[in-house]
């Protein structure tokens, strides 16, 4: 999710398509890089890092230790090309993601598309409330209170707030995730362990391993951010001499995001791994990889930074949703718009909402096992989005000289060939009750 939330965070400052923009000097590239890292690539790191990717890092880091750190590098790479192609789409093309697909492989796949991503997008969405009511769970308010409260206060952000001082509000409260890579070193892991997992790749054939793979593929390259990414990116008038800062975003963004996630996994493996607790179960149990550095303080920091990711996420969610609704059947869109402008791309924002909101209240919720398991589902739908992707940035018709080089598709084609092949060996694996 990495380059996700740069977009919106944008896409919501700029004025309606046909509004002339304000004069000004434009900033520079260094400028642009810079706040690549230090803005955008902050808000970004920790939204990628949310309810449902956190669960699953550290129940990677639980349950195998450092061992699959080896695949957050060939992630890493993924993400770039995967992000990229879809920035450049949106680009060149001046079309969403969703648009596209209609008009060149016909209504039928747009909606198998369409609904795919709704499938996954929905999944997230509920498994963010539950990550709100989660951290509020662990400094005592209850869900029944919290929950709706949250929910009130997205639909607020997203249809009629200001996005640009709520991403200030979530910054800070995203910040205590800076504490993993501060709470993996003073838990003192061993780091030749460490580089040698990161080198030498650790794969087995069995049901969990499996499980958890699929599901770190679909939380750090989660279905609907290239469908965002690229609405966003039309959204805001982005063109082609514009790449150039779009791809320095993608490239930092997708390395930040992507390191205080491998920190998560060596927290909680040099802590939860090495004593014999392979298993997070629930909130707590995920937040005792703060306490090399946090203390008794553990579970507060691990709130606040859970609430403010699952914040953040929650608001960029049912945003996505409405984006590909619209385009898939040609209706308005936009975050600068009006209610009564695109009806349907606030109502489809407000289902999500209400539809997350009722999820996360049902008592008893197995909260680890389900945000992890929505990991699992984003995980088997992305080959679907990122075929599109792939073919679609690699069309000479479609993208002229901007369309994918050698390496884009070679790596692109890798990312769909591996994550179904995953997907298909998690199928057999389970059916076969090897699982």
């Amino acid at each position: 999710m990495a380059r996700t939330v740069r977009a919106a965070t944008a896409s919501l400052r700029r004025p309606l398509r046909g509004r002339p923009r304000r004069p000004g000097k434009r900033p520079s590239a260094p400028l642009l890089a810079l706040l690549a890292v230090l803005g955008p690539g902050l808000i970004a790191a920790n939204a990628g890092n949310d309810a449902g990717g956190i669960a699953t890092y550290s129940q990677v880091g639980a349950q195998y230790g450092y061992a699959l750190l080896w695949m957050m590098v060939v992630i890493t790479v993924s993400l770039i090309v995967v992000q990229e192609m879809a920035a450049r789409m949106g680009a060149v093309t001046g079309k969403g993601l969703s648009e596209l697909i209609r008009e060149n492989y016909g209504p039928r796949w747009s909606m198998f598309s369409t609904i795919a991503l709704l499938i996954a997008n929905l999944g997230i969405c509920i498994s963010e409330f539950v990550g709100i009511a989660a951290a509020l769970s662990l400094i005592h308010v209850p869900g029944y209170v919290a929950v709706p409260i949250a929910a009130v206060g997205v639909w607020l952000l997203v249809v009629r707030g200001s996005y640009k001082l709520a991403t200030r509000v979530f910054v800070a409260m995203t910040i205590p995730f800076f504490a993993y890579p501060i709470a993996a070193i003073l838990a003192h892991p061993n780091w030749l362990h460490v580089g040698s997992a990161i080198v030498r790749p650790h794969i087995q054939l069995t049901g969990p391993y499996l499980l958890l793979f699929v599901a770190t593929a679909g939380t750090t390259i989660t279905p609907f951010m290239q469908l965002y990414v690229q609405s966003a990116v039309v959204e805001r008038g982005i063109g082609p001499d514009e790449l150039n800062a779009e791809r320095v975003e993608v490239t930092s963004g997708s390395i930040f995001a992507n390191l205080v996630a491998g920190f998560i996994i060596i927290a909680t493996g040099a802590t939860l791994y090495v004593h014999g607790h392979h298993t997070v179960n629930s909130a707590a149990d995920a937040a005792k990889a703060l306490e090399p550095f946090a203390g008794r303080f553990a579970e507060v920091l691990f709130a606040i930074g859970l609430l403010g990711a699952s914040l953040l996420a929650a608001a960029i969610l049912p945003v996505t949703a409405a984006y590909v609704i619209a385009e898939t059947f040609g209706l308005e869109k936009g975050l600068a718009r009006r209610p009564r402008e695109a009806p349907v791309f606030v109502a489809v924002m407000t289902t999500l909402i209400v539809i997350g909101m009722a999820v996360a209240l049902i008592p008893n919720m197995p909260v680890i096992k389900l945000l992890v398991l929505v990991q699992v589902v984003n995980g088997m739908l992305l080959p679907v989005t990122l075929f599109f992707v792939w073919r679609l940035s690699s069309s000479r018709e479609l993208m002229g000289n901007y369309r994918n080089g050698r390496i884009f598709n070679l790596v692109a084609g890798a990312t769909v060939v591996a994550t179904s092949t995953l997907s298909v060996l998690l199928l057999v694996v389970t059916l076969t009750g090897n699982a």
